[in-house]
């Protein structure tokens, strides 16, 4: 019991499973959960990578980050040597040039290794990708290639104080001034806030609601632009979250990305893969610990007995994987949606969202239960991964508005 109880060997346990994840072949993981399947070769290959680097560079430090509140900017450095920083993001200005259902195959491999981190990273290429769709040429060779090597990192900045689920109605304004757009507002709840070099702010040019909304790139030392504190959050520890202010801040038209007006439809464009870049970070915390809980069953005693021969326990682990499969079954079929731009892709993507967070932390959390005592301790990861993962019910876009565009989708004439 005491070896159990360590750091060293609730650390192993974590490297040693994951490492299993990341076998050529994967023949070490429970063939009905294994994450390759259904990919092809090449899609096999970079998953590996993926694993890899979420077992050697991710998963030993993934603690430390946490109850440190460190952001890693050297490992997510690495992990864009590796293509991770601009993975749909068009390869002209240095990305990796990907699919959607690439994307998520990745984050989810990655999220086993800090879920919090890898949502950071995840938000950083929405905002890559949102600056690579929809900026002019100027734009794209200026501001994509030091994205795509996070050499530069980058905040999505849309929610305010006083505008949450309702984001059409936000107040940050941006008064014209010749060649300048002088911003004046606030948002709130940003993750890198104050650590980003990038800032894609939604600010209003025009009038009330959506089409008065545009898209402005405001760089970091912009004079004006300024920040508040650093947040105490549940999870996602490993990244910053803070508010962003913006006083008088100058910023020139030059930075607009799209016309005027086009700012919101670019924020939800670009939420559509959010929502399945979360959901997939959601996915990947969800396998790390159905894996977990497989191995502590098998070694923890109880009753003269490994827990592994509770039929109860059999029951929840055979449920927890079921949700798991089919968890991941709806992230690559909306992701595919999306890549091939279908009717359905706004409502899929909903649909992934609310189903996949919502799913894959109940399974996180009776991961936490299976580990009784144990998971409550910060020495086992399963406690991490749950505290990790349940912010993604609320952020982009909350699972309550997404139970709204699946509804509407249904019930339009």
């Amino acid at each position: 019991v005491a070896m159990l109880r360590t750091g060293s060997r609730r650390l192993g346990c974590l490297r040693a499973a994951l490492q299993s994840l990341a076998q050529t072949d994967h023949r070490s993981i429970t063939f009905c959960i294994d994450p390759s399947l259904g990919l092809n070769e090449e899609q096999k290959g970079f998953q590996k990578v993926a694993f890899d680097f979420a077992a050697r560079e991710m998963a030993p430090n993934m603690a430390e980050w946490d109850q440190k509140e460190l952001f890693p900017v050297d490992v997510m450095r690495k992990a864009a040597q590796l293509g991770f920083g601009g993975i749909y993001v068009r390869t002209d200005v240095g990305g990796s040039g990907l699919s959607r259902l690439d994307t998520s195959v990745i984050f989810e491999a990655l999220a086993t290794g800090c879920t919090s981190t890898t949502a950071y990273i995840s938000i950083h290429n929405m905002c890559a990708w949102m600056i690579d769709s929809f900026g002019n040429e100027e734009q794209r060779h200026k501001f994509c290639p030091p994205l795509c090597t996070m050499e530069k990192f980058a905040s999505y900045c849309l929610t305010e104080p006083g505008s949450g689920s309702d984001a059409a109605s936000l107040l940050t304004s941006a008064k014209r001034q010749g060649d300048h757009y002088i911003l004046n507002g606030s948002k709130a709840f940003i993750s890198g806030g104050g650590e980003s070099d990038i800032y894609v702010v939604m600010c209003r040019t025009g009038g009330s609601g959506p089409k008065g909304i545009s898209c402005i790139v405001v760089e970091k030392g912009t004079p004006g632009l300024s920040f508040g504190k650093k947040e105490k959050k549940v999870g996602w520890n490993s990244q910053p979250t803070r508010a962003v202010i913006f006083e008088d801040c100058a910023v020139p038209v030059a930075n607009r990305i799209g016309t005027e007006g086009q700012g919101f439809l670019i924020a939800m464009k670009g939420l559509n893969g959010g929502r399945i870049n979360v959901a997939s970070c959601s996915l990947g915390a969800a396998h790390a610990s159905v894996v977990l809980t497989q191995e502590h069953l098998k070694v923890r005693k109880q009753f003269g007995a490994p827990l592994a021969r509770s039929q109860y326990l059999q029951f929840q682990l055979a449920d927890m994987a079921t949700k798991l499969v089919a968890s991941r079954l709806m992230i690559r079929t909306a992701a595919v949606a999306l890549q091939e731009e279908r009717e359905d892709a706004v409502a899929l993507c909903s649909m992934a969202k609310l189903f996949v967070t919502e799913e894959c932390f109940t399974i996180c959390n009776q991961a936490l239960q299976m580990h009784g005592g144990y998971g409550y301790l910060k020495d086992y990861a399963v406690q991490q991964y749950m505290r990790d993962s349940r912010v993604h019910q609320i952020l982009e876009g909350s699972n309550e508005v997404m139970r709204m565009l699946i509804s509407r989708s249904l019930l339009q004439d």
